[in-house]
């Protein structure tokens, strides 16, 4: 089973949901950067379950844990280990899915191609795994924050057929104005109905899915390939690959088609002052030809209603007849909210290994774009 992704910043997530304890180990992290580890606590806390009513009331504190790779609060050039233990596991509420399938659950696919499957809590399949990309995604943070200065900040963008009116201009620049409600939506207005709307599906015992809108500040030209490790295309694998997420888009994505050429096509200008080259809109959402033009980098992604819900329903058993399933446990009736955090970490893990890649491949690149932080100057050679 593929668990690791990563061309120099390699990443390997390990455990299940209701294991002892889920975690990943970091390759390829240059020595001497300092880790601070309030900072991964800090983009754990926004994931973690049981933060609001509008998520599942599995308490976990997720407290996170440095295992190796780290000495005196700065990388070693070792392997990095995080760990989080799992703490608050309901093993019983799962025993009637031990022979029974959830409808679009990942449980049926796991057990066909596996021949057998955790059926606690989802197993590998389990949210719970993404755990492990927010820890070594917020170390990924932190080395774009403080070499190139690139800022990742995602938000609620849909729930249902609720849409918020964040027009490009006025997209968030930081998480705290992405946090300044529990459905992170800063369209406040639209997050009263979005949140209304949550609450309403958790008390019929259903879900309601939705759109996380990402925008990557200060990303200069360069990052990605042009054929088979496009940037577009690597950043589409690793959000597809987060439990429930079904559509991914770039820029202008699907409403680009409705476009002629001359309308969606960004002209290029140089920027005045600064003799940047700079395009005039934003349609290719700062990608073109799978490489990174310097603008603000843009992505839609899609999540469908969460599975397990708490209507009947009819499925099959591991024998293959036909039966109801009522499901029980604790579960999310919106998975939004606390994949905002999850979709941030997706795209740093895949533009830090870019960035690495290509500063390794053209030095003069790096010369020219990073900003090349102090605690590059002041390691001792």
């Amino acid at each position: 089973m593929p668990s690791s992704w990563g061309k120099i910043f390699k990443v390997s997530t390990f455990g299940e949901s209701h294991g002892e304890a889920v975690g990943v180990v970091i390759e390829g992290v240059p020595a001497g950067i300092p880790i601070r580890l309030e900072e991964i606590q800090k983009d754990l806390n926004r994931r973690r379950p049981g933060q609001s009513k509008l998520t599942t009331p599995r308490d976990e504190s997720d407290t996170v844990r440095v295992l190796s790779g780290v000495f005196e609060g700065k990388t070693i050039g070792s392997p990095i280990a995080l760990i989080v233990n799992n703490q608050n596991t309901i093993s019983k509420d799962y025993e009637n899915l031990r022979e029974t399938f959830r409808p679009s659950h990942a449980d049926y696919t796991y057990q066909a191609k596996y021949g057998f499957r955790a059926h606690v809590g989802g197993g590998r399949s389990s949210v719970r795994e993404t755990i492990a990309r927010v820890a070594a995604g917020a170390i990924a943070r932190m080395i774009l924050e403080d070499d190139l200065g690139v800022k990742t900040v995602a938000w609620v963008d849909t729930i249902g057929t609720i849409s918020s009116e964040i027009a490009e201009i006025n997209y968030p620049r930081t998480r705290e104005e992405v946090d300044v409600n529990e459905v992170r939506c800063p369209d406040t207005q639209a997050a009263d109905k979005m949140r209304s709307l949550i609450l309403q599906m958790k008390e019929a015992g259903d879900s309601v899915g939705g759109i996380i809108r990402s925008a990557s500040y200060n990303l200069p030209p360069g990052l990605g390939d042009p054929v088979y490790d496009k940037l577009d295309g690597d950043i589409a694998k690793a959000i597809l690959s987060i439990p429930a997420c079904k559509g991914f888009e770039v820029g202008s994505g699907f409403s680009g088609t409705l476009l002629t050429g001359s309308a969606h096509n960004d002209e290029f200008y140089v920027e005045e002052g600064s003799g940047k080259v700079r395009t005039r809109t934003n349609n290719s959402g700062g990608l073109q030809g799978g490489i990174s033009n310097g603008e603000t980098m843009v992505v839609r992604a899609a999540f469908k209603p969460t599975s397990t819900i708490f209507k009947k329903q009819n499925t099959v058993n591991i024998d293959g007849k036909e039966t109801t399933l009522e499901a029980k446990g604790r579960h999310d009736p919106c998975v939004l909210p606390r994949a905002v955090p999850i979709v941030e970490a997706a795209i740093n893990l895949v533009l830090v290994d870019a960035y690495l890649y290509q500063r390794a491949m053209n030095p003069q690149w790096f010369q020219k774009w990073a900003q090349i932080p102090d605690y590059y100057r002041d390691l001792k050679l």
